[in-house]
């Protein structure tokens, strides 16, 4: 049986753009890019903070959180992460859809898969923000004891030491984190959504 000849798209009554009118603010995907350690859960959830005080609809969408769920099956082999990126961004447009900020924060290497994930939504509704931090600094603050085990082999196809990380070329916010604390990192990407009519300044709970 060919399953896709037994699916059939059933159209919403509400629209995305009701959807948006009602929540007042421009529906799109965030994604955090970078090292393993590189800072981008801590700032997405510093952006995130600053966005729900400012009464803002979002949602976030964490690399180890989703591996507890929706992604629990997924190793960490080439193939496995690029189907780990690839659900996250069809989670991530169905978000959009809502009418939500989502922000994803995931290592997502290869400039393909986030291409893939880009190419989910309209252009303007995926941010890609880089978090520039140097691989020498991730490795030196190494959280979770990753990069230690990958240098003894423990874990294999681990960015930055056995598996290459290709950094955005053009992304659309560009974090370099050397001397810049969370805070600052954050407000770097609230702006950016200010400046580009995501969300209103000062904006609060009042549509």
């Amino acid at each position: 049986m060919d399953q896709d000849n037994n699916i059939v798209w059933h159209n919403q009554t509400i629209t995305k753009d009701e959807r948006t009118v009602l929540l007042g603010q421009k529906p799109c995907i965030i994604w955090f890019t970078g090292f393993s350690g590189s800072g981008k859960s801590t700032i997405a959830n510093a952006v995130e903070l600053e966005l729900f005080k400012r009464g803002r609809k979002t949602y976030l969408l964490d690399g180890d959180n989703v591996r507890y769920g929706l992604n629990k099956d997924l190793g960490f082999s080439e193939n496995d992460r690029v189907e780990n990126i690839r659900r996250v961004g069809e989670v991530a447009k169905l978000f959009v859809d809502s009418g939500l900020i989502v922000l994803t924060a995931f290592i997502s290497p290869f400039k393909s898969d986030r291409q893939i994930a880009r190419n989910l939504v309209k252009d303007d509704e995926f941010i890609e923000v880089f978090i520039d931090t140097p691989l020498e600094i991730c490795e030196q603050r190494d959280p979770k004891g990753l990069y230690k085990k990958a240098r003894e082999g423990v874990i294999k196809n681990f960015t930055g030491i056995s598996s290459p990380y290709e950094a955005p070329q053009a992304p659309q916010v560009h974090i370099k984190t050397d001397g810049c604390s969370v805070q600052e990192c954050a407000n770097i990407v609230v702006k950016y959504l200010i400046d580009f009519g995501y969300i209103k300044e000062g904006a609060n709970n009042e549509n």
